[in-house]
């Protein structure tokens, strides 16, 4: 069975209009920092690969999961996070250490008895997933 992400049309319009808005905002920009800047192919090469530690890390299954689901929950146990996502617990484990190395994570640990351990975002984690959303529900076609 196949879930779609439903939207009232009045926020549905309300989301298509903010994206718009923004959209064209980052567009203008881009183009006069460009103009102002003469960017030459090693520039280019070089922005790409400070980039790409980041493209590689949330295109990666479960990175945009998790992230979303603590956005959701404001933090979670390991446990939990298992339960909900449906993921095995040695590729969890692995991509909670990668997020929190890369600063979209922080682990918490709370001192029992029982011992413990919390997820929460970090504000780079908060921001980059209110920064996918409307990018995933837009490449989705749920926004038209």
């Amino acid at each position: 069975m196949n879930h779609k992400p439903i939207l009232s049309s009045e926020l549905r319009r309300f989301v298509e209009s903010r994206l718009r808005t923004n959209l064209e905002g980052i567009e203008v920009t881009l183009r006069q920092v460009l103009q102002v800047q003469e960017l030459g192919i090693e520039d280019l090469k070089e922005t790409m690969e400070a980039l790409e530690d980041s493209f590689t890390l949330l295109s990666q299954k479960w990175s945009l999961q998790i992230l979303y689901m603590l956005f959701l929950r404001k933090n979670a146990g390991f446990g939990e996070l298992k339960k909900v996502l449906g993921v095995n617990s040695r590729t969890l484990s692995d991509k909670l250490k990668s997020l929190t190395n890369c600063r979209y994570v922080k682990r918490s640990v709370e001192h029992g008895p029982p011992l413990r351990v919390r997820y929460s975002l970090t504000r780079r984690g908060h921001d980059t997933i209110l920064l996918a959303l409307p990018f995933l529900y837009y490449s989705s076609g749920n926004l038209t």
